[in-house]
């Protein structure tokens, strides 16, 4: 319990970190490095829980479908996580429950960056924070904590703690976006001192 909560800490802070040093630094080392280090929290906990499977699967279609693996560093990062993946394979999780879960993350990316939401301030801070995905997360945790049964094939809920893991995911994922500039200048100056 303890180890997945930080792997999803830590899987969240280096996404964003990855996404921050290759979009606004155009540093495609750090990028794959710190993106590495992402895909490696989030490898080991979607082989081994069917709740995370579903949820970093959702990120990486969502991702994918609104056209936002565009740098090298995110296919590198993308194809090592689908390596592991492959290799060590994934629980069992419901293709409904991937489905939802992907159409919240493909809203998200769609909406995140999208002018003409700026007008309507309510909107503009749903999709900045990406709430549909965390709307979705606490709907299946819920569900799963009413310890409901799913009559529809293929629709399974998430255990309650789920959502918990998914918000320390978000938070350090916010976290990073915040700090990266004085995260990225204080790992400047390092470099700058041993080379």
């Amino acid at each position: 319990m303890f180890l997945e909560a930080v792997l999803y800490a830590l899987s969240g802070f280096f996404m964003k970190f990855s996404d921050d040093a290759l979009d606004q630094k155009d540093n495609t080392l750090l990028g794959v490095a710190s993106g590495l280090l992402c895909v490696a929290g989030i490898g080991y906990l979607a082989v081994n829980f069917s709740d995370a499977a579903t949820i970093f699967l959702a990120i990486l279609l969502g991702t994918l479908l609104s056209a936002k693996v565009d740098k090298i560093g995110h296919m590198v990062t993308l194809i090592v996580f689908l390596v592991i993946l492959f290799i060590w394979g994934i629980p069992t999780f419901g293709i409904i429950t991937l489905a939802i879960c992907t159409l919240a993350a493909w809203l998200d990316e769609m909406g995140n960056d999208r002018e003409s939401f700026e007008r309507i301030k309510i909107v503009k801070t749903f999709f900045n924070y990406r709430c549909a995905m965390k709307i979705a997360v606490l709907i299946l945790s819920i569900l799963g904590g009413l310890q409901l049964t799913s009559q529809i094939p293929g629709l399974n809920f998430f255990q309650p703690i789920t959502f918990i893991y998914f918000m320390l995911f978000d938070l350090a994922y916010e976290l990073s976006g915040l700090e990266f500039d004085r995260i990225y200048d204080g790992l400047q100056g390092i470099y700058r001192v041993f080379s």
